[in-house]
């Protein structure tokens, strides 16, 4: 009987032995497969932040050539004085003056004004070291360019410039390429011709009509 006993006892013992020494295994287990889903949860999350739509990038506002109001080609006179003519394209021909940027000494050195739309840049005659050398043709003695413009009434407009002071080079006519085209030149030397367009014609017309005009005298 007490050896059944002490049997029972050792059995008991080994058990518990056995119990205590697979204890560890399972909870080393248990951190391993934690630390498994741990890195798991964080790849996933990895994942969805690289699938995630990523805001779009601000783009910054891209700048014109040529700026807003402004055209591809325009026109730009030396006038003395500026600002005197200023004046007087106001009075004449319904200017809108835009900037300007006076010298130190007073000049401007450029000057913007609208007329029907269509920029016209002025300056008085300031010429910068090592430029060419600018005087109006009223200063220069002689004209090597001019400006056009086409209005509702050309003869109203002629009339007024003269009104203003302007010299009469050619009165309103109603020509063969279809203006009613008139010439005049400013108090400081620019000729200004200006026209209204009053019927269509085609180029076959116009090259009729030049081939009946004496022929120019150089």
């Amino acid at each position: 009987m007490a050896s059944k006993k002490a049997s029972k006892k050792s059995a008991r013992r080994s058990k518990a032995t056995a119990s205590r020494a697979a204890a560890p295994r399972g909870a080393k287990k248990k951190k391993a497969a934690a630390r498994r889903g741990s890195a798991s949860s964080a790849s996933t999350s990895s994942d969805r932040a690289a699938r995630a739509p990523k805001a779009p990038a601000r783009k910054s506002k891209k700048v014109q050539a040529i700026p807003a109001g402004y055209g591809a080609v325009m026109p730009q006179l030396v006038v003395s004085p500026c600002a005197e003519a200023l004046e007087f394209y106001q009075r004449a021909f319904g200017a809108q003056l835009g900037m300007s940027m006076p010298g130190p000494d007073g000049l401007l050195m450029h000057a913007e004004m609208s007329i029907g739309g269509s920029i016209i840049m002025l300056a008085d005659e300031v010429s910068m070291p090592g430029e060419v050398v600018r005087r109006s043709p009223k200063n220069a003695g002689a004209i090597t360019g001019g400006v056009m413009l086409y209005v509702e009434d050309v003869d109203a407009v002629f009339q007024r410039a003269l009104a203003e002071g302007a010299k009469s080079l050619r009165e309103p006519t109603d020509e063969f390429w279809g203006d009613r085209f008139a010439q005049l030149q400013d108090p400081f030397g620019h000729v200004w011709s200006m026209a209204t367009h009053v019927r269509d014609v085609s180029l076959e017309e116009m090259q009729a009509a030049m081939s009946q005009m004496p022929s120019a005298e150089g």
